[in-house]
């Protein structure tokens, strides 16, 4: 089968977490014996950030580190329904531009092809005008990355159908790695987030280093000068941007890790975290995690991570994994557990071709049955 993923940038993950996502579940498409072609504006943000901060590098690092994905740009002029007219599965992001997503919706209606829209954002309840003027009734279902923001769309009326399809880790690129050595105590991977998490990067990550005189390291993008030198204060060092690809090292050379929520997904989307506490867990690292509420039960609080309520219960659960190495690894093979059982891009294309049969998608019948899971 074809499939064609409108998203806003397969090759650039700079602030952009849900190409993780996109680039795991492409990869096992084409594990599988399917077609998967990615499609993203040639003047995306994130594109263009990455390619302003890092130079052409960048995107040949990206054919590099994943040689089996097709990834193209496209601008104005570009032969969009010559494309959907070869697909059999097209799936739109959230981040497309508003006018792209109703002419799609418009090819749908003359082919043949199935047509889903993906939500891996708080708009739905942050920004609900920019989401209710989204012309989606030509798309044959919605995949929301959580219940209660498929209870939105639903109470909304946007969309035929709505599914929930949680985002999940790349197991083939995300796992242990015991050739490196740990040399340093906590990392966090996590871009500022503008205001949305400032309180809480301070509470959970810079004040319970400093108290503990931890070594570490943060990656993310578009922390300001005066983050980066309480991140420096704190005995942190600030290393910017980090390849995804780079991800599963700098896990293994650091004894612990952390989940910071967003807050509008704390407050207002329950059940939702980043997809970089599969990644995490995947990796085989203890983590532990500010409060967010795990509605669905995605996992087991307290043995596959720790739960910390407040900055005091961070600094406590911090020191106990890195001087307690049983319950360190207890935590790290648990959460590796819990991933591989049910949260790994091979679930998610499983489920997804559940939906393609949901939305009456009759080639499923075809599909090969998935891969065995990598231990």
């Amino acid at each position: 089968m074809r499939f064609l993923f409108y998203t806003h940038s397969a090759v650039s993950d700079w602030n952009h977490g849900n190409a993780h996502f996109q680039r795991g579940i492409m990869r096992e498409l084409v594990a599988r014996g399917h077609e998967a072609v990615a499609l993203e504006p040639a003047d995306g943000w994130s594109r263009s950030n990455l390619l302003a901060e890092q130079g052409p590098f960048a995107v040949e690092r990206f054919r590099k580190d994943f040689p089996e994905l097709m990834a193209l740009t496209y601008g104005a002029g570009f032969a969009h329904e010559a494309w959907l007219a070869g697909a059999d599965v097209v799936i739109v992001h959230e981040w497309t531009d508003k006018d792209l997503v109703a002419r799609i919706g418009q090819a749908r209606a003359y082919g043949n092809f199935t047509l889903l829209f993906h939500d891996t954002h708080h708009r739905a309840v942050s920004a609900t005008q920019a989401i209710a003027a989204l012309q989606l009734e030509h798309y044959d279902g919605v995949l929301v990355f959580g219940e209660v923001l498929r209870e939105s769309y639903l109470r909304a009326g946007w969309g035929k159908r709505v599914f929930t399809w949680h985002e999940a880790a790349d197991d083939q690129l995300f796992k242990p790695c015991p050739d490196v050595e740990p040399v340093c105590d906590l990392v966090w991977i996590g871009n500022w987030g503008d205001d949305e998490r400032s309180a809480e990067i301070a509470e959970f990550l810079i004040e319970p280093a400093s108290a503990l005189a931890l070594s570490g390291t943060v990656h993310g993008v578009r922390y300001p000068t005066d983050a980066r030198a309480a991140l420096a204060e704190a005995g942190l060092r600030y290393d910017g941007w980090i390849a995804n690809a780079d991800v599963p090292k700098s896990f293994a050379r650091h004894r612990v890790t952390m989940h910071i929520p967003r807050r509008p997904y704390r407050e207002s989307l329950p059940g939702i975290p980043t997809i970089r506490m599969f990644e995490a867990m995947a990796c085989g690292i203890p983590l532990v995690s500010a409060p967010w509420s795990d509605v669905e039960g995605l996992f087991r609080a307290g043995t596959d991570f720790l739960f910390a309520r407040n900055g005091a219960e961070m600094r406590g659960h911090l020191r106990d994994v890195l001087n307690d190495s049983q319950r360190a690894e207890a935590l790290a093979a648990s959460g590796r557990e819990t991933i591989l059982a049910r949260h790994t891009c091979r679930h998610r294309v499983d489920e997804l071709f559940d939906i393609l049969a949901a939305c009456g998608n009759r080639e499923v019948a075809e599909f090969k049955p998935a891969r065995e899971a990598v231990a």
